[in-house]
């Protein structure tokens, strides 16, 4: 194995869901605020889960995003 290519090809992956992820919350935030669904003053429970194929990794990762 090559550590490095494994590290920057890691990196890549991490860096892709981060950014996508955050423009999905951003952009369903923002819709559910302009339908008044949300007052935009809530905290938000988030949760992210991992998977891999081929390997026993089930990673879920909890964390509040406050609107305000």
């Amino acid at each position: 194995m090559n550590d490095e290519a494994f590290n920057l090809s890691v990196r890549k992956f991490l860096k892709h869901f981060g950014v996508d992820a955050q423009r999905e919350i951003e952009k369903s935030v923002d819709a559910a605020v302009r339908s008044g669904k949300l007052k935009g003053t809530e905290t938000l429970k988030a949760r992210a889960r991992l998977e891999i194929q081929g390997l026993p990794v089930n990673l879920v990762i909890e964390h509040d995003i406050t609107l305000a």
